[in-house]
């Protein structure tokens, strides 16, 4: 547990009052129609959805399983967060094809791209697995927070899951997303400033980088500052192959849509601006603000492996220790005052991402199933009215969620890369290839679910396949999807030729679009000598 003094109490006290306050001060933009409640009017200018990609990605968790992999593989392990690389790469092609056609979510998406009853499938079927994955989040993120309250306090991790989830709820339920957005701003600028601070201090704790070299001599773990320690070309923990594995799959994944689970709230934000321009502004400098919040929090994190070199990570309660070094070391060092404004950070850090996924959860429920297939002439007053209640359902589901996350670090591999790899070839396609249609994708997607789990968890656990590498577990995964994706993509009818016309026309997809452009100027040019 930590001492803290009245002055720490106070920061605390006056954080949670301003972040609570600030959400409700834009109460009445909220409730003015749905589009203000889950993507704020699309009128904000590109340094605001930019700062909320930054604030909502730099969540409780992060820095957990952040510090759990440069305890294991060394500065190296900033690596495994380069996926969110893929933003930036998205700017230039999926950001700007997604803002055209003007979809409020992901699933409605699905439903312009592709026509008939496999479009309809596929929207209930994206609107449902985000209702579910944004729960998901919320409970891993929020069992991280009842970590770092365990620490802090000695509570029970769910009262930090409970307590602080219900913080976030009180502004977002309110405001939706403008108090989601306005909060992530000083919410982001607080979480930045303590990253440095920490970093800082955890160096200067260390002895300096000097110190932090000897010591990691001394323990026989100097390679650890080595960003480019490969343990082989294949083999080992952190494989030339991985790291390649890790490069192709942001780069590349940029193209698509739904490369990583994070796409789905990038989305959200992507719909917020106010032209393509600055969403595409948007997702360039906020994935720019994660690689470089990265690059400091390592700096605290290999101090922390420096000054406590000798945890055994196959041992759980010593992986649990090792993983939360991050807060070890703001909590072990600050001084009285500035440890009271470290939690006030954490706080921060945690409600940007709460807020966030509540509303987007709410957004699918909303706008995907309530008014799509339930009432599709309901007023404005009414959707937002079941916004907020869906945005209570989302949390309240988060903590069923929380309560059964054993493992951060291995729930986030899993869930940030592992599951990914079945559908990252259809994402990229669908957004390049006019073939691609609705039953490939949506049957592919169903049935990647399926097989991630049984190669990765299910079948090695039973002994009838080895525990691959994450990086093997990943190119067979999107082997295995590819040999069900292409047959029945290519032995299906692709969408109907006025289908894809109405969507070149609204989003300008690049890629091999050929014949729909064809067809589209085609018609551009009867339309043009009509009299």
């Amino acid at each position: 547990m930590v001492a803290f003094q009245p002055l720490d109490w106070f920061w605390v006290g006056a954080y949670t009052v301003l972040t609570v306050v600030l959400g409700l001060a834009f109460y009445f933009l909220g409730k003015r129609s749905a589009e203000d409640f889950f993507i704020a009017g699309r009128g904000l200018p590109w340094w605001l959805p930019s700062t909320s990609v930054y604030a909502t990605h730099t969540a409780t968790d992060t820095p957990i399983w952040m510090m759990g992999s440069i305890y294991r593989y060394g500065v190296a392990g900033i690596w495994l967060g380069f996926f969110t690389a893929w933003a930036a790469i998205s700017a230039f092609v999926s950001t700007k094809i997604f803002r055209r056609s003007l979809a409020y979510t992901h699933a409605e998406y699905q439903a312009l791209r592709f026509g008939g009853l496999g479009g309809e499938l596929l929207r209930g079927w994206f609107a449902g697995w985000q209702i579910f994955i944004q729960m998901f989040i919320l409970g891993w993120v929020g069992i991280a927070m009842g970590r770092v309250a365990h620490l802090a306090f000695g509570w029970p991790d769910w009262v930090g899951l409970v307590v602080f989830g219900l913080v976030g709820a009180v502004y977002t339920i309110a405001a939706g997303f403008w108090g989601a957005i306005i909060a992530d701003v000083q919410q982001g600028i607080v979480a930045f400033v303590i990253i440095v601070l920490v970093s800082v201090w955890g160096a200067k704790a260390a002895g300096g980088i000097g110190g932090i070299r000897e010591r990691l001599a001394a323990s026989g773990q100097e390679w650890k500052l080595d960003p480019f320690h490969f343990t082989g070309l294949f083999g080992g923990d952190f494989s030339v192959f991985w790291f390649a594995t890790i490069l192709l799959v942001a780069i590349i994944g940029g193209i698509g849509m739904g490369s990583s689970i994070d796409w789905y709230i990038e989305a959200q934000r992507i719909q917020s601006a106010k032209t393509v321009r600055d969403a595409s502004w948007a997702m360039w400098s906020g994935a720019l603000l994660i690689v470089v919040r990265n690059s400091i929090w390592a700096v605290a994190m290999i101090a922390f492996v420096a000054l406590f070199p000798s945890f055994d990570l196959a041992d759980p309660s010593q992986a649990r220790t090792a993983e939360l070094g991050w807060y070890h070391i703001g909590f072990e060092t600050f001084p009285v005052g500035l440890v009271g404004f470290f939690f006030a950070a954490i706080l921060a850090i945690h409600l940007s991402t709460v807020s966030g996924s509540m509303n987007l959860g709410a957004l699918y429920w909303t706008r995907d199933i309530y008014h799509h297939y339930i009432r599709p002439q309901a007023t404005q007053a009414q959707l937002v009215r079941v916004g907020r209640i869906s945005t209570g359902v989302i949390l309240l589901g988060s903590f069923v969620y929380g309560s059964i996350i054993g493992n951060i670090t291995e729930w986030l591999i899993f869930a940030l890369w592992i599951m990914v790899a079945g559908v990252w070839l259809p994402n990229i396609l669908q957004v390049v290839w006019w073939r691609v249609n609705a039953w490939g994708y949506l049957v592919t997607w169903i049935a990647n679910l399926g097989v991630s789990w049984l190669v990765v968890w299910i079948l090695p656990a039973l002994g009838v396949l080895p525990t691959f590498h994450e990086s093997f577990q990943f190119w067979i995964l999107m082997a295995l999807s590819a040999l069900v994706f292409l047959p029945v993509t290519l032995l299906t009818p692709p969408e109907p030729m006025d289908r894809l016309v109405q969507f070149y026309d609204a989003a300008r997809p690049v890629g091999w679009w050929g014949p729909v452009r064809r067809e589209w100027e085609r018609r551009q040019r009867m339309a043009e000598a009509r009299p």
